[in-house]
């Protein structure tokens, strides 16, 4: 509350089970709380940053709450220096896949095996490759790349 660790948190931080991440997460969703009812509620698990870029790993109601106020994500948005993602805590990899593409449809997301024994994962969403295309596709597959080490390849539903 006070943005101030506690002994056994201060320990945590030192020995790596809590991030500066976590705890900066922490620090911005208890004081949003006490502005905003709904955050009052909400359980961080973890928090992972990745080259300016936060992924907020929420249980799945949590995630509903944001996902339906665009006021709500927006305030969130704005707390944080770089762009959030929301990701259900405990996912496997192809639920993090498709929390990370919201609210793009993810159409198929299937395994490949590249010469050398490189194991890449394809995703195909729905729609084509615009300006206006609300997602960023290179910071996700970077962001899959450091945080899950999955080797993302994009494929559009239309060309």
């Amino acid at each position: 509350m006070n943005g101030i660790l506690c002994p056994q948190c201060e320990s945590k931080l030192d020995s790596g089970q809590l991030t500066k991440a976590d705890v900066d997460a922490s620090i911005k969703l208890v004081q949003l709380s006490q502005k905003i009812q709904p955050i009052e509620k909400f359980t961080l698990n973890s928090c992972q940053e990745s080259n300016g870029n936060y992924v907020l790993y929420l249980s799945s109601t949590d995630i509903m709450t944001v996902r339906q106020s665009r006021e709500l994500y927006r305030i969130l948005q704005n707390e944080f220096s770089g762009k959030i993602w929301l990701v259900e805590e405990g996912c496997d990899d192809k639920k993090f896949i498709e929390n990370m593409f919201f609210p793009i449809k993810t159409l198929a997301i299937n395994q490949l095996w590249a010469p050398g024994g490189v194991r890449k994962t394809k995703v195909i969403v729905s729609g084509k490759k615009t300006s206006r295309f609300p997602i960023d596709t290179d910071k996700l597959i970077a962001i899959s790349k450091d945080l899950r080490k999955i080797e993302l390849v994009v494929e559009f539903e239309r060309k």
